[in-house]
This record gives C-alpha cells, structure tokens and sequence, in this order.
C-alpha cells in the first residue's frame, strides 16, 4: 500500500515538474550561424540546454537536425559553408604560407559577410518577414560581428551575446568598456600575462590600431549591412528602427564559454557570466565496445592525437604524415590518431579513428595525454576530464589557448613545422613521464568542477532571469552609456590643458610686465645717476 502511495506521489511531482517547466517556457531564438563544427557544438549545447529546460528554440544553425524534438525548430543557413575561404582551413596552406593570414579585419569582414548571408537565406527571410514571429530572447554567437544585434531589434526582444573565444577587449566593450592592455591580452595575442614593456605597448597598439580600423573602416561594413538587412525589417513591422550603435549596445548580457580554470582572473562587469563547459555532456557517452577494449588494455596509457573538427590532419604534407606515424611507432604507448582518411603501413601500436569520441576518450583514466590544435573547445574538455595536454597551435586564439595553458603547468607547446615529429615525441615522453603535467591538470579540473551549479544549469538561469526581468536592466554598466571621452576623462583633461595654458600666459605675462617695469625703473635710475 504505502509502495503504492510513494509511486503515485513520484508521478504526480513529475508531472508537476513537467507543468511547472512548459508553464515557464518562452520563445528563444538562438542564431549560430558560423559554418564551422566547432561553433556548431557551442550552438547545439545552447539549444540542448534550454530544451531540457522546456523552452521552446528556433535555431538558425548550417547544421541540420535529424528527427528534432516538437520543441525546436531549425532554420537551415548551411548554404554558408560556400562562403568559408577553403585556404583558410588547411594545415598545409599554412605550414606553406600560402594562405591569407588570419587577421582580425578579415575575421571582422568575412563574419559581417556570413551575417548577410544568413539574413538573406529565403528561410530565415520567412521567419524575420512574418509578423506574427515574436520571440522573449535573441542568443547569438558573437564572432568578431555585431551585426547579429540586428535579430534582437527586429524581434523588439533583448538580446545575449554567446561568446565562444575567452572574454577580450573587443566583445566586452559592448556591455562595458575594454580590458586593460597592461594586464589582459588580445584574442589573437600569443603573449600571457604578466607583460613585459614591449609586451604592453604591442597589447596597447593592437587596441588603438582595432579601434581606428573599426572607425574609419569596418563600422562603416557593418552598419551599411545593419541599414540594408535590419532596418527595412523593423521599418516593416510599424516601428522606427534604432541606430546601429544602439542595436550593438544594447546587449542584456554576455554568456561567455570559459571559466578562471583556464582564463586569466580579470576584472568584469556585472552583465558577463561564465559558462565554459556547458557543451559538455553530463552523461558522457560510452566508448564504442573495440575502442574500449584498446584503451582498457593498453597499460602504458594512451596518446590521443587530434587537430579539431576544422583542421584535417589528412591535410598535412605526406613527408610529416610519414615521419609523424613513424615517430609514434617508436613509442609504447598506444597511439589514437584522429584521421579523415586510410593510412597504409601503421605501427602496431596506432590506430586512426575516421570519428573519434573525444568526450569519452578523455573521460578514460588510461588517457595519458592529449596532442591538440589548442582549440578552446578542446582545451575546455581537456582540463574538465583533468588530461595534460601538447598544443600545436595553427591559427587565430589557439596560440593564446596553448600558452595559457603552459603557463598554467598542465600543457606543452610544439611549433607547426615539417620537422616537428622529434620535438614531438620529447614532449610527449616529458609530460607523461613527469607527473606533474597530470597533477596540474587534475588540480585545474577541480576548480573547473567546483561551482555552485552546472554550467548548463547556469546558462538556463541567466537566460531565464534576463526574459523575467525583461532585459536585466539592473546589471547594465552605466560605463556603456557614456561616450569615450567621458570614460577617460578626456573633456576634464582638456580643462585642465586649457586651465594650464591660461595660468602659463598669465604668468608669462605677468613675468614680462614685471620684467618691462624693473627695466625701465633702472633705466630711469641709471638717466638720474649720469644726469647728476
């Protein structure tokens, strides 16, 4: 009887639960329209989160659902991938120097473009054109643009920022003001504080260089694009449309994927939260049944070897391929290298995984260490499951990624080159043979874990507290109402410059009336003298 009882109250609270969440649910849209896979996993951890949480999710993502819950819908943008440069992306490009540098304008510009393009794509115009659309909150992925604001203003709603690189001057001054560049550093820096004094005053120059390259040029790209694409949207449902400057800083709050276990402690406004690992499974998947029996069995640890979803290592000129498999055959580990393709000849010791279950495979406690392009995604995952890291960084935030780890004392560096399979394989035997590495790492994976709740947890709350709070008006900084000369005091400053100047002229003038006066008071006495 009283089984009975217990059994019909269990019942009867998840069905309170299940009432309580959907009679809480809000309209969200979330817009990640970067087609990269790495990006992809950023926006699907957004949407996971939230649809566990019985919000109902429009998701505009290059990356398409298979048999999606009745609570998300899915506009498909995977017409961007056109629009990614193919150069950009390949290892041997770059080892060659054949490929674009990766700057920060052209980041700015081809992501202003993807932006465009996803505004045009004939489904989103469908959602953004039908007036009964209305949405509670707008989640963009803020990816060197600000023109994603736009979606927010067409909707009336507020609007979050996802960040999906470690908090830096260029996202923050958006809600605040940018990060000192005495102590903090750039997103495409490869130095790690404390700066030296060439240090700091390349960290100051990259700051005034930006902010002079946005004003004179990619302001002007952007809010033409904000004029052609958003404003008609917003003049069409009845309404006059903000300026672009308005949009951009309208922001209710920064979501941002990292945490102190693997960025710097700095200073930060009320309105910038840390989520970093909320893409992470709570119940990581189980290993397939062959890869588990490899890592079970392998008693000397395994190395896992990795270049990301973006870089293929299939892409690396056939003589490093060659010498890389060649040195991992002289090691008694057991080797998993993550590879797009058939590699003839394997040691008995390697084993290539066309997919690999990263999560996973760096939850096994015979992991020994992980060989990565230093993205942050993986850098996360690595200090959540507490496995020492050896980063070959390639490009953009993945230098400043790997230095903060090796500064942090659970990670190594190896430059990318065609001679980089010796310098290799002594790292790899460094840091599994000093424990070290392994300690740091794990001692960084507590911190990581010692939190008052779950990242995902905590992403739903801040969503949730900005709709119920209709906009978090409560935590904006009053430093983003100001204009630049107001925040650095330049109109007192040219106060005192001019108080300065008038005080130095009345003293010179003072000083020559004085001058003039004795002068003539000894001329007169020297006439007298000669006269008598």
């Amino acid at each position: 009887m009283a089984s009975k009882i217990m059994e019909k109250m269990k019942t009867f609270w998840m069905l309170f639960s299940i009432m309580l969440a959907f009679s809480e649910a809000s309209k969200i849209l979330v817009v990640f329209p970067m087609p990269s896979r790495s990006h992809g996993n950023l926006g699907d951890g957004i949407v996971r989160n939230l649809l566990k949480a019985g919000h109902e999710v429009t998701y505009i993502t290059p990356f398409t659902y298979k048999n999606p819950p009745s609570n998300l819908r899915t506009i498909d943008v995977s017409s961007n991938f056109d629009l990614l440069p193919k150069d950009i992306l390949s290892i041997k490009s770059i080892m060659d120097k054949t490929a674009d540098d990766i700057s920060i304008g052209l980041m700015i510009f081809m992501m202003t473009e993807i932006t465009k393009a996803t505004i045009s794509n004939e489904a989103t115009q469908k959602l953004l054109n039908d007036p009964k659309e209305q949405f509670d909150v707008v989640i963009a992925e803020w990816m060197f643009s600000d023109l994603p604001a736009g979606f927010a203003t067409v909707y009336d709603c507020p609007l979050i920022w996802l960040s999906s690189v470690e908090v830096h001057w260029m996202i923050l001054q958006l809600i605040d003001e940018p990060t000192n560049p005495a102590y903090s550093v750039d997103i495409m820096s490869t130095y790690t504080p404390p700066l030296n004094f060439f240090q700091r005053a390349n960290e100051l120059w990259m700051q005034i260089k930006m902010q002079l390259l946005n004003y004179f040029w990619l302001d002007g790209v952007q809010e033409a694009a904000y004029e052609s694409h958003i404003v008609p949207l917003v003049t069409k449902r009845g309404r006059k449309p903000p300026t672009f400057n308005e949009a951009r800083y309208n922001a209710s709050m920064i979501l941002s994927n990292a945490y102190v276990s693997t960025c710097g402690a700095i200073s930060l406004p009320q309105s910038h939260k840390y989520i970093g690992g909320y893409h992470i499974d709570d119940n990581v998947q189980p290993l397939p049944a062959d890869l588990k029996k490899l890592m079970d069995s392998a008693k000397d640890g395994v190395v896992y070897f990795s270049m990301g979803s973006n870089l293929k290592s299939k892409d690396l000129p056939d003589e490093v391929k060659t010498s890389i498999l060649k040195m991992f055959g002289t090691l008694k580990q057991t080797v998993l290298w993550k590879f797009e393709e058939v590699l003839p000849n394997l040691p008995k010791n390697v084993h290539i995984l066309e997919w690999a279950p990263q999560q996973a495979i760096l939850s096994h406690p015979n992991l020994a260490v992980f060989v990565t392009h230093g993205g942050l995604l993986s850098t996360t995952e690595a200090v959540h499951f507490g496995v020492p890291i050896i980063g070959i960084p390639v490009f953009a935030d993945q230098f400043m990624n790997v230095e903060k780890a090796k500064a942090r004392g659970f990670a190594e560096r190896v430059d990318l080159a065609y001679t980089m399979a010796d310098t290799l394989k002594t790292k790899i035997l460094e840091v599994i043979g000093n424990k070290r590495y392994a300690e740091k790492a794990k001692e960084l994976s507590f911190i990581h874990h010692d939190r008052p709740v779950k990242p995902g947890q905590e992403l739903v709350h801040w969503v949730n507290h900005v709709i119920n709070t209709r906009g978090a008006q409560h935590l904006r900084s009053p430093a983003v109402d100001l204009p630049f000369y107001k925040r650095k005091f330049l109109d007192l400053a040219a106060l005192l410059a001019v108080l300065v100047l008038a005080v130095y002229i009345l003293l010179k003038r003072a000083l020559a009336y004085i001058c003039s006066r004795v002068c003539s008071t000894k001329q007169k006495t020297g006439s007298k003298k000669k006269h008598n």
